[in-house]
């Protein structure tokens, strides 16, 4: 790999780990969210570092460019995590769903127990 596209790899994938850990300090990313991005930004890392290593890795999925393979790994992992976000909407989807349908189920009740408690017209208290 040229030295300066392995440079520019190495820059981004220490960026992106660092970046996490940032982002979980701070709280604004949990912490199970933030093991993918370590592990891939690890592996990227690793990948970038060891030419023998991502010569191997290429030889073994066929690419011809070793930067092919980095890519190649990087958008499956987006992929995968496009999968798992698109399975964490719908399950929020739907205890959203349940929470709106029980949030009208006991607004009902209250505003019938609410009738039942009234007094009557021209009763006062």
């Amino acid at each position: 790999m040229p030295p300066r596209i392995r440079i520019i790899s190495i820059c981004i994938c220490i960026f992106i780990v660092v970046y996490v850990f940032e982002l979980v300090r701070r709280k604004r990313l949990n912490e199970e969210y933030s093991f993918g991005w370590l592990v891939t930004g690890s592996m990227m890392l690793i990948l970038s570092v060891s030419e023998d290593l991502l010569t191997w890795v290429s030889e073994t999925v066929g690419a011809t460019l070793f930067t092919s393979t980095l890519f190649f790994f990087g958008l499956t992992f987006l992929v995968i995590i496009c999968l798992h976000f698109s399975i964490r909407i719908s399950v929020l989807t739907n205890q959203v769903r349940t929470l709106s349908q029980h949030i009208g189920i006991l607004y009902h009740e209250k505003k019938r127990l609410e009738k039942a408690t009234e007094p009557p017209e021209g009763h006062s208290s």
